[in-house]
């Protein structure tokens, strides 16, 4: 069994009485373990996937299961509890709170959980070891690089330690050598730690560090290939 499975998974809008499906009965399975890169030009559905994996948005039909649990059936209250516990998601422009430190903004998603401040301390450090930021760990986001936000952001989205990882653009506001730097450390986090990871992206380049490409367009998987690392 598949650890992401999506069954005639579509997401549909209105605008007026003209109908919109950014998402069109797809079927779609990830295995536990895998770096799936999504690729396709603007509207073709991958962020709308992303939202519908994160718990982000709800299906309007089909089917949508990640280990075992019918996300499609649950309430919305319900599924924030369960993104809260199963999904880490990093977003392209950080997304970190300015007057935090890169400590303090890592901890943040482990204050929602029932853990003491010891074990809360323990994540964090250890979070901030794997990307390679401890010694940045009282710095403010305004101290530091873009490539070195964006680490602070990747372990924000692992300190829960997720079923999944997704990331949306995580490279598109970035430059060149801290591109290289932050898909170097999704690599690893996926082939060294086991995470499962769901990346959308428009650069063909950081496709050679997933296991899979998808390519979409208008809400329809249109092909899938192995990458070629």
């Amino acid at each position: 069994m598949a650890l992401i499975e999506c069954r005639q998974l579509s997401r549909i809008y209105h605008r007026g009485t003209e109908e919109i499906r950014p998402l069109d009965a797809m079927d779609l399975d990830i295995d536990s373990g895998d770096f799936v890169a999504l690729m396709g030009p603007s509207g073709s559905g991958k962020t709308t996937l992303l939202n519908l994996l994160a718990g982000i948005d709800r299906p309007t039909s089909g089917s949508l299961t990640i280990d075992g649990q019918a996300i499609h059936e649950m309430s919305r209250g319900q599924l924030a509890a369960w993104r809260a516990t199963n999904v880490g998601y990093i977003f392209q422009l950080y997304n970190l709170v300015p007057v935090l430190t890169a400590y303090e903004n890592v901890e943040l998603p482990l204050l929602l959980q029932p853990i003491s401040r010891q074990e809360r301390h323990q994540r964090v450090s250890a979070a901030l070891d794997v990307v390679g930021i401890a010694d940045r760990h009282a710095h403010y986001p305004r101290q530091l690089s873009g490539g070195q936000e964006q680490r602070v952001a990747i372990a924000r989205a692992v300190v829960t330690e997720p079923t999944i990882l997704l990331a949306d653009e995580p490279t598109g506001d970035l430059d060149r050598e801290s591109a290289t730097s932050v898909m170097n450390l999704l690599s690893s986090l996926n082939k060294e730690h086991g995470r499962t990871i769901v990346m959308v992206t428009h650069d063909p380049k950081t496709t050679n560090w997933s296991d899979t490409t998808l390519h979409l367009e208008k809400g329809k998987l249109i092909e899938a290939k192995e990458s070629a690392a």
